[in-house]
């Protein structure tokens, strides 16, 4: 069993500018289909895809690449899952919702807009994303497999199901259990970080398998790096309010598992999402370093 590391330690070397550079990718092509915008609304999904990891392009990119697709030609299905997370964190952010005031450093978008545009500012990026897809640079039964599966993932079997679960959990007589808390996280987190793993495989017509079971793995670790944050973290440092599920009284992975006991399940699902990756041998070397990245990050 993997020890558990004493702090969340620094990133892996190296990763921080392949996760730049994926970022910046998406978001060229993100405001290329936006344009010049004159309308509050459009200026919000410019604001609201700034910043940020770039986690979720970065696995489309790389994992395109592992089946011989250059990023440029994966950059529409990155800038499309990184249209649906931002999206998922303008609602997330509402006051109907957990009622944030700051994401990534920054107000969030109704607090530097009004409630409205960050409902219409997040309704347009839901639009956009599939606009993005519509127009990838793969044969037509990619697009369609692309397509339908992120509807999956970021509809009621994936995101927003397991948000519904999160917020139905809140006023629940009882807290949840580790399993239900993994169910939930698998579809609220996992399920777009699983289709960002898979997405090269989808363009290339191959057999998604393998990075979907990297994907499920990273996408659980993450859940857990976030609970550890929400725990050890700094607001400033992280860029949102810390501390919340603990004042909310909501199950996490920490308060079931325990601090020491959550960061050990996470190497272990590291090592598990390495694990998947061996078909690939050294040319997925980049995607392993994600892996760690999602337990070694500070935000």
């Amino acid at each position: 069993m993997p020890e558990a590391p004493s702090t969340l330690a620094e990133p892996a070397q190296g990763l921080g500018p392949a996760l730049a550079a994926a970022g910046a990718l998406a978001r060229s092509e993100i405001a290329a289909a936006i344009g010049a915008p004159e309308e509050a609304v459009g200026a919000a999904m410019l604001y609201a895809t700034e910043g940020g990891k770039g986690l979720r392009a970065f696995l489309v990119v790389e994992s395109a690449g592992l089946f011989g697709i250059a990023p440029a030609r994966a950059a529409r299905p990155a800038a499309a899952i990184e249209c649906i997370h931002a999206y998922s964190l303008v609602h997330d952010d509402l006051p109907c919702m957990d009622d944030d005031d700051l994401r990534r450093g920054q107000p969030t978008v109704h607090r530097r807009w009004d409630e409205a545009t960050a409902v219409l500012a997040g309704d347009a990026l839901q639009a956009l994303a599939f606009g993005l897809l519509a127009r990838s640079d793969c044969p037509p039964q990619a697009v369609v497999a692309l397509t339908l599966s992120l509807a999956e993932a970021a509809g009621l079997p994936g995101m927003v199901g397991g948000q519904a679960l999160d917020i139905a959990a809140e006023t629940a007589a009882a807290p949840l259990s580790l399993a239900q808390v993994e169910a939930l996280q698998a579809r609220k987190t996992g399920a777009l970080l699983t289709w960002s793993a898979a997405a090269g495989a989808r363009m290339a017509g191959a057999d998604p398998a393998p990075l979907l079971a990297y994907g499920a793995a990273l996408g659980r670790a993450f859940q857990i790096a976030d609970d550890l944050l929400d725990v050890e973290g700094d607001a400033a440092e992280v860029g949102k309010a810390v501390g919340k599920d603990a004042a909310a009284g909501k199950a996490t992975f920490v308060s079931l598992l325990g601090v020491a006991g959550a960061r050990i399940r996470a190497a272990e699902l590291v090592e598990t999402a390495c694990d998947a990756l061996s078909c690939y041998g050294d040319r997925a070397e980049a995607l392993r370093a994600a892996a760690r990245f999602t337990i070694a990050r500070r935000t």
